[in-house]
């Protein structure tokens, strides 16, 4: 079962970012999926490290990409991902400290955080670059 269906209202006209963008949401359609599975507890450390991982790298992929073309909303997009490290370095603080883990609360944090930021933020910067 898919969290996120992809939609070309989330392009935002690169081709690089647009590849990741499709990346990060069949990494966060994949992550549903496998929480689900009987050994979800063994493998939330990976599927956090590997979520911040990707999430990180492109995030660094899109603001070179601003910076470059003097995108004027770029700290307040650059805000919004810092935002979304933050919500997920917290939750992997919570389950390293505690072994807390409500998997259906990430990955719909993560849903709702991507819709919203492609509508928005990605969908604004793809009017400025196009």
């Amino acid at each position: 079962m898919s969290l996120i269906a992809w939609d070309d209202r989330f392009s935002v006209g690169d081709a690089s970012v647009d590849h990741e963008h499709r990346e990060l949401i069949g990494l966060i359609n994949e992550t549903y999926d496998r929480l689900k599975r009987p050994d979800a507890d063994i493998t939330v450390p990976d599927f956090l490290g590997e979520i911040y991982t990707r999430i990180s790298a492109h995030f660094a992929l899109e603001e070179k990409l601003m910076r470059a073309s003097r995108y004027v909303h770029f700290q307040e997009h650059k805000a919004d991902h810092e935002r979304l490290l933050d919500e997920i370095r917290d939750i992997m603080d919570d389950y390293e400290d505690k072994r807390i883990f409500d998997a259906e609360q990430l990955v719909q944090r993560l849903g709702a955080w991507f819709g919203v930021h492609f509508r928005t933020h990605d969908a604004r910067l793809h009017r400025n670059l196009g």
